[in-house]
């Protein structure tokens, strides 16, 4: 059987993708290039130093405030593994300033907007991901967008997921222009033992099926995201396949993030910033967070749901 330390020594020694490049923040075609390419880029100082020690801060407490709601630390994306927008009364984080910063930063919304060819996007929300020492076992791939399909709760109310759907069945989502960008945000280092994420370059097209864990390839294992530094963001095109991996560091790992939606792409989102949050945010935040924002007068309830160890998926 593999020990912890057994693990950690192999992956010391093999973790990591191959040539992996990361870029200024001030070279945004080449963003944008490698972001197509691969269906992620990473792009360091993403955060200026005061940035991210705000976000580290804001992250640590949020990640206190959870783990309280979960002593066994069953997690809710695999043990010691956390979603931190499924655990929300609203599904995502854009009520904490340290999140709504995100929405408009120097750094990446140029990056952003070279990707849409538009400046016209909007936000879906934020949230992100944590997984503590402990978080053994790796994550199965998978992609953070599907074409709409409706399931049924236990109690037989339907449930829709995805929006995009061809009723000619011509094409699917993966046809498409990028949909959808999430910005995930280096809190700590990434390493090659503390959980660091593995995207696969190039599936964001791919009409290959996931493969599972048992017939993942060991290659795809370990095409991990690191060496990247503390600050920086992974842009990521959601289709492409990603998913989290051992953490076998004496540290947590955390990527929160903000999420964007094509000019051209909407589903319905519940609101999530409140009018407060929304109130001090530059103009070109306000306008990318104008279909999740509170109207004047509305109250958002917020706040985590009380149980936190189990997937959202496990009342289905």
């Amino acid at each position: 059987m593999t020990t912890s330390a057994t693990l950690r020594e192999y992956l010391l020694e093999h973790n990591g993708l191959k040539g992996l490049e990361v870029v200024e923040p001030s070279d945004v075609e080449r963003a944008k290039s490698l972001f197509y390419r691969d269906g992620f880029v990473v792009v360091r100082d993403a955060l200026s130093a005061r940035e991210l020690q705000s976000l580290r801060e804001g992250v640590q407490r949020e990640i206190a405030t959870i783990l309280a709601l979960d002593p066994e630390r069953e997690g809710n994306r695999g043990s010691h593994r956390y979603s931190f927008g499924a655990v929300s009364l609203t599904g995502h984080l854009m009520h904490l300033r340290e999140w709504a910063m995100l929405l408009d930063l120097p750094t990446i919304t140029p990056i952003v907007t070279a990707i849409f060819e538009s400046d016209d996007y909007h936000a879906r929300g934020g949230g992100g991901d944590f997984c503590l020492p402990g978080a053994v076992q790796y994550q199965p791939l998978h992609s953070d967008m599907v074409d709409r399909m409706v399931l049924k709760d236990k109690d037989g109310t339907d449930r829709v997921f995805g929006a995009f759907h061809d009723p000619e069945g011509q094409i699917n989502y993966r046809h498409l222009p990028c949909p959808n960008v999430t910005c995930n945000f280096l809190v700590e280092d990434s390493t090659a033992i503390n959980g660091p994420t593995r995207q696969i370059p190039g599936t964001q097209h791919t009409q290959h099926p996931l493969p599972s864990l048992a017939d993942e390839p060991q290659w795809m294992k370990l095409s991990t995201v690191h060496p990247a530094p503390a600050g920086s963001a992974i842009i990521r095109d959601v289709r492409a396949w990603h998913g989290g991996t051992p953490n076998v560091s004496d540290e947590v790992r955390a990527i929160p993030n903000v999420e964007f939606y094509a000019p051209w792409f909407i589903e319905p989102q519940p609101r999530s910033v409140p009018r407060h949050i929304f109130d001090a945010l530059s103009a070109h935040a306000q306008h990318v967070c104008r279909y999740i924002a509170a109207q004047p007068g509305e109250e958002l309830r917020t706040g985590y749901h009380s149980r936190v160890g189990r997937s959202p998926f496990s009342r289905l």
